[in-house]
């Protein structure tokens, strides 16, 4: 099958993008990785750093593995975008303030099982022995994407599509198949810092490399408390961060491209702060499956809940606060009694 073929057979099914290589190690890849965990750049995180000898040899995924298929769909849709935490404080200005955590875009739906369905039908379509991955450990899935033509990694370490920016997420099919192999492409992103001058914690100040010790995101994960330092400017955010992708040229213009595009059923780009704090615990981490939460444990959630009320609550969530500032557990009383203090700062 030619690249133009698969091409054509991945939009039939709905992919944004796809594109293949042969299965073959990547080796800078995982120096990149030994080097970064080396350096403490991971901040613990496993996933895919945990095992690079696994995830950078996709040629050890399948028996007789000859191609890795690359996929990309676009989760981008409207409302317009996710408020900054910048702009949802200054929404916030009033003593009522706003109820309204923010999630990371790529969230408000679980794209990802979309595209594992989509390539496992692609797989059947290909014949022959195939394994789908997608969000997988097992796998770096933004190297197969690069090199299988579909971007190039940015600055702020994402890959980054010609049509669909950074907007996407990314799947893998290993197959027995033998395909045309794709051109990477000859981008980059030039002399452009935006999104490094943009984050708020200098997470990216080391341009394509991340320093998940000071990033946002990985602190809305991370199995501990938040640092003191980096609350205030997580803003409304319970979710992620996708400051880094807002001010990225590459993604501008999508809006308009995607502006037909539907929610998805069930997205939810916000969240009530007050249901987060008062539901139960179990049937919140089950209503947020999607959502990577350390343990399953509902206290994370509500450790970012507590962080957004300071930062974009009114007075109307003082009491609630206060409840948590006497809790037994030392994470939330913690949290609630510096959100409390963020209240007092912003409010009087």
């Amino acid at each position: 099958m030619t690249a133009a073929e698969l091409a054509e057979l991945g939009e039939s099914l709905g992919l944004d993008a796809v594109g293949a290589a042969p299965a073959a190690p990547y080796a800078e890849t995982e120096r990149h990785i030994r080097e970064r965990n080396e350096r403490g750049l991971f901040a613990g995180m496993r996933f895919t750093m945990a095992q690079p000898e696994v995830s950078c040899h996709p040629e050890t995924l399948l028996p007789d593995a000859r191609t890795v298929v690359s996929a990309a769909l676009c989760y981008y849709t409207l409302p317009a975008r996710a408020k900054t935490p910048k702009e949802s404080l200054r929404s916030a200005g009033s003593s009522t303030g706003s109820d309204e955590g923010t999630l990371s875009r790529y969230t408000w739906s679980d794209r990802y099982a979309e595209l594992r369905e989509k390539l496992d039908a692609l797989g059947r379509r290909l014949g022959g022995a195939y394994r789908v991955l997608v969000d997988a450990n097992q796998h770096v899935d933004r190297e197969a994407a690069f090199r299988a033509g579909l971007g190039f990694y940015g600055k702020n370490t994402l890959l980054i599509t010609q049509r669909h920016g950074s907007w996407v997420v990314l799947g893998t099919l290993v197959t027995d198949v033998e395909l045309e192999a794709a051109v990477p492409l000859g981008t980059d992103c030039g002399s452009c810092t935006l999104c490094i001058e943009a984050c708020p914690t200098g997470a990216l100040d080391e341009p394509g490399t991340l320093d998940a010790n000071r990033c946002l995101s990985f602190w809305t994960q991370a199995p501990a408390p938040i640092p003191t330092e980096y609350r205030e400017a997580i803003g409304a955010s319970v979710y992620g961060c996708d400051i880094c992708q807002d001010i990225c040229p590459w993604n501008r213009g999508i809006e308009k491209r995607r502006a037909d595009e539907p929610l998805p059923n069930g997205a939810e780009p916000t969240v009530s702060l007050v249901d987060w704090l008062e539901a139960d615990g179990a049937a919140l981490v089950e209503r947020y499956d999607r959502l990577y939460v350390p343990r399953n444990d509902p206290r994370y959630l509500r450790r970012n809940a507590l962080v957004a009320a300071g930062n974009v609550g009114g007075a109307e969530h003082r009491p609630l606060l206060e409840r948590f500032a006497a809790d037994e557990d030392e994470l939330l009383r913690e949290h609630a009694q510096w959100s409390l203090a963020r209240l007092a700062e912003r409010l009087g």
